[in-house]
Order: structure tokens, then sequence, then C-alpha cells
């Protein structure tokens, strides 16, 4: 089937939706709806396409009536059948929904009010998380299930079914308004269960507003305890790592990270440096979900399990996640693992920072060889080393999972095993990558720039194996996985890692090659690093689609 993706940007699920879907053999391709002044234009290109069907997994945009007239159009709705508005997620999560669901509607004239293809539904998490983890979790995972469904329809000749006449599985449904940051704001005399939901709710986008200390900003990455704060509600009183602890009506709140908030929102920032909080608090123990990194032992096997916002590793943090994987290799395992979150694994080195410093060149030479270092740790070590992707990871993220010996990987996790920012990466995948999938893969993968799903990677070689999506199921695989490899004995992919061009290249001379690039990239900016980091950043609209996403033209 020919299926164009019409999206507002290639996002996670749309990702994935795409490596779906050409591992499944269709022809696929994507427009970025941004990219089109007028709907004349975006017509126009549907047309020279001339799909089978469009699909829409994220759009925030319009469908013009001479598109969806002339070609099925679904549109892929982050909502239960009935629910309508922008902030479906938003208000879920902030109402306290125990179910939730996702529909596919043919597009129409009002935005989604169309028959529905496919609907699926799904427990909400029993303590909110952010809106973009159960976006990229949960969510997706139920628009697979949708997006299947339409293929199965569309093949057949089936149409779909005007919403009124099904059931609603998830009562209580309707139209309901875009709620904007002020909706998100701050009470400090709430309980701080009450006040996680709301930043939940708000995270990533657009941030829940507060004041602390006098000062506006915007919070992120909450959790709440029921340790009672005895200070000023809104207060800080203590910090751990980067997070930071603040006073409640009851309990306290731990944050994770924060913007300022003036004119525009600044850059999200680790919260312990945006709130002033080691001049500010006390050190206080942080709740461990947290934790930047929890050591667990299971006989011969250790876990390591790393936790990033948003998969962004910064300097510090790098050093201090090299120095875990250091302390846990001291261990008398014979096993090391390291994974994970259910949420995030990781994306490399963290752009916020680096566009935030004083100096963002030398800020980003810092932070590259303080991720080099944690790839070294885990490249030389002695005991056999397991990477566990749990999550969607790209760039530095997956390079640096392939430093380990054994990398496995979970249903629907989606790699960007690339660089795409301007610079040419360091992370010693000049070594990593080749061995695993051969020099002629690896410069297709760093030059194409294209996704990789779960099930793509396996075949190239990218992962060893693919364990359950299911969290729970995954973490029984894997301590599988890491019994397997402890029986085994010495590292089983260590020799035929061993470049045979090498001729006994140490991984420092990779590692200095990369540098030198680096050092290029970011000091001489050579490739617009600066440019595409702040754009990036900044969520700027795509001008155009790039092409290497798009049909083939005439």
């Amino acid at each position: 089937m020919r299926i164009l993706l019409l999206v507002s940007a290639f996002n996670g699920l749309t990702q994935r939706v795409w490596c779906h879907l050409t591992d499944a053999g269709h022809d696929v391709g994507v427009e970025l709806a941004p990219a089109f002044a007028t709907p004349e234009e975006l017509t126009a290109a549907v047309e020279a396409i001339g799909p089978d069907l469009v699909l829409a997994p994220f759009l925030k945009h319009r469908v013009p009536r001479e598109v969806w007239e002339r070609w099925p159009t679904v549109v892929v709705h982050p909502g239960p059948v009935g629910d309508r508005g922008p902030s479906s997620l938003d208000h879920a999560i902030l109402d306290g929904r125990e179910r939730w669901g996702v529909t596919a509607l043919s597009a129409v004239e009002e935005m989604d009010a169309g028959p529905v293809w496919a609907t699926a539904t799904f427990a909400m998490p029993r303590v909110p998380v952010a809106k973009s983890a159960l976006y990229n979790g949960p969510v997706a995972d139920a628009a697979m299930r949708c997006v299947d469904e339409v293929l199965r329809k569309v093949a057949a000749g089936e149409a779909p079914v005007a919403a009124e006449h099904l059931e609603r599985e998830i009562p209580g449904t309707g139209e309901l308004p875009l709620l904007r940051r002020a909706a998100f704001e701050l009470d400090w005399t709430l309980p701080a269960t009450a006040l996680a939901r709301r930043v939940a709710a708000a995270d990533g986008a657009p941030g829940a507003p507060a004041v602390v200390a006098g000062r506006r900003v915007c919070l992120f990455d909450a959790v709440a305890t029921s340790v009672a704060a005895t200070a000023e509600p809104g207060s800080v009183v203590g910090h751990d790592g980067d997070a930071v602890a603040l006073a409640t009506g009851e309990g306290t709140l731990w944050v994770g990270y924060a913007a300022e908030l003036a004119e525009r929102r600044g850059p999200k920032l680790p919260a312990r440096l945006v709130l002033d909080a080691e001049r500010r608090s006390p050190y206080l123990e942080a709740p461990a979900a947290l934790a930047e990194t929890v050591y667990e032992r299971d006989g011969d096997v250790g876990y390591l399990t790393i936790r990033s916002y948003n998969g962004a590793m910064h300097t510090e943090q790098c050093l201090r996640l090299a120095a875990a994987v250091e302390k846990a290799l001291t261990e008398d395992t014979s096993v090391l693992v390291v994974r994970g979150t259910e949420h995030t694994f990781s994306n490399g080195i963290h752009l916020g920072m680096i566009d935030a410093a004083e100096d963002p060149a030398a800020e980003a030479w810092a932070n590259i060889q303080a991720i080099d270092d944690l790839c070294e740790a885990l490249a030389r070590a002695e005991q056999t080393t397991v990477a566990a992707i749990t999550a969607n990871a790209g760039a530095g993220g997956v390079m640096a999972a392939l430093c380990a010996d054994v990398v496995v990987a979970r249903d629907g996790v989606v790699l960007n095993p690339y660089y795409d920012m301007g610079i040419f990466g360091s992370e010693l995948h000049t070594w990593a990558l080749p061995a695993r999938v051969g020099t002629d893969v690896a410069e297709s993968l760093l030059a194409d720039k294209l996704p990789v799903g779960a099930a793509r990677a396996r075949e190239i070689g990218l992962v060893d194996a693919v364990g359950p999506r299911d969290p729970q199921e995954f973490a029984a695989w894997l301590g599988e996985q890491a019994r397997s490899a402890a029986a085994s004995g010495a590292p089983a992919r260590r020799a035929e890692r061993a470049d045979p061009d090498a001729a006994g290249r140490p991984l420092s001379y990779y590692r200095t090659v990369e540098l030198a690039e680096m050092a290029r990239d970011l000091f001489d900016d050579r490739h617009g690093f600066s440019a595409r980091r702040r754009d990036f950043l900044r969520k700027a609209a795509s001008a155009e689609t790039p092409a290497r996403l798009r049909f083939p033209r005439a």
C-alpha cells in the first residue's frame, strides 16, 4: 500500500508508525504540514504523490477538504470515542481518569469529529506519569493497534462507522477546551499529590507555572512524597543531585527540571540550577522515582538503572554515570546490565545545558568528553556488559549502548543511530557501530539518518535480541538474558567485535579521531551546530520536509 504520513512533526509516534509500516513492506513517505504555506500547496503535494491512504498519527493542523474528499484520510487522536479537543491527555491526567484511549477517525471539517476506523483503550498509570511519557508509552501502543486495524479495513474495502453508532467504552467524553499554561498554575497550599498530577499533565509542554522564592518558573518531572516539610508552602527545603524538594500544603513535592518564566519560557534545565537549590537548602535524599542511578544485584548479575529526563545527559550527569558504572564493575558479579527506565533511555548530550551555557562550545566539548568516559567504562569492562534499551534512544544514546558486549531492546522502541545536529558525533561510534553491523551498513545508517525499529535493529545486528513490550515482562525476560550471559562465562561478543582492520588500534584511537572532528564542529561550527541546536530546542517549524523522508519526486 502507498501510504502518506501527513504530520506536524516527525516525532516519536510518527517514527514508530513509519518503522512499522516500512518493515511490513508498505511504500511510505512523509510530508510535514508546517512546510506548506497554503492548503493549496499541501493538496498539490498529496496529488503528486497519489497515496492509497493518508495517515496522520500526529497532526495539529487542519487537513484541507480537497484532500480528505479525494483520498482516505485518517487522523489518530489521543482520546477514546467521543473525546474531542487538542488537550485530551492533559484533561485525562488532571481528571484522574482510570482508563483512556486512542481513536483513528476520518478527517472531516470539524476536528476529531469524523467517523471511526478503529479505537483502543488502556489503563492509566496509577501514579501519574508525565504527559510525554504517557504519549510515548500506552498512547503509542494503543495507536499502533489502531493503525493496524485501519490498514486491515482499508485493504478490505471496509468503511468507518459514525461515532454515535459506537458504544462509548469510556463514559463522560466530549469536546474539551484547549488548556493553556495558566490552567496548570501551582497553588502551593494544595497537597503534593495534587501538584504532582498538575505537573505531569503539563510535562513536557507547556510546563506548570509557579512562584518559587519570588521568581516565576515552570516546573517539570515531579514526584510527590508524604514527608511533611515544616516550611512555608512553596519554599525550597532540600536537594539531591539535580532534583529539588519544595514544601506544599501536605507532603513534599520533588521536581527534577525547571525553566525560567519571563516573557517566554527559558530552556528546561536541572531544577538544582534554576532554583539555586544548593545555596538555599540542605541535602535531602530524593525519592527513588527521581534517582539518577539505582544499583541492584541478583546473584551473579548486577543491574544499574539509569534515569535521565527526556534522555538528555549533561556533563556532570555523564561523569556521575561513568563513576556509577565503574563502581558497579567492582562488584564480584560476572555480568553488569545497564538499563534505562520504562520511559527513557538516552539521546546523548544535553543540548539545553549546552545552549544555556555562557560558552556553549566549551560546554559541548566538556559534555562530549564526559559521555565518552561513560562509553569507555562500558567498553573496557572486564565483566560481560549488557545494555538494555528500554525506551526510544537516539544519537549518542544509541552509540553508548553499542559499547556493551550484548545489546537488547524492548519491543516497540525506535532507535535513531545517527547524528543530525551538525556534529560528527563521538561515543566511540566509529569503533562500535561498524563492528556490529559492518562498515557498509554503518555508513548507510549514519548517512541516511532514518529511524530503525526494534525488529529491524535485530535483523541488521544493531541489537542482539528484542524482548517483550510490557515493562514487567521485559524485566523478567532481561533477567533470563543476563543469567544466560553469566552462565556463558567470558564476554561472548568481545572477540567478534574486534575490527579486523584495526591492527591493534586502542579505543583511544577512535576517541581521538572522533574528538578531532567534534572540535571543528563545536568551535568552528562548520556544519551549523549552533543554529540547528537552537531550532531544535525552540521547536522551530520545518521550512520543508527532509528529502530522506519524502516519496521520490518525478
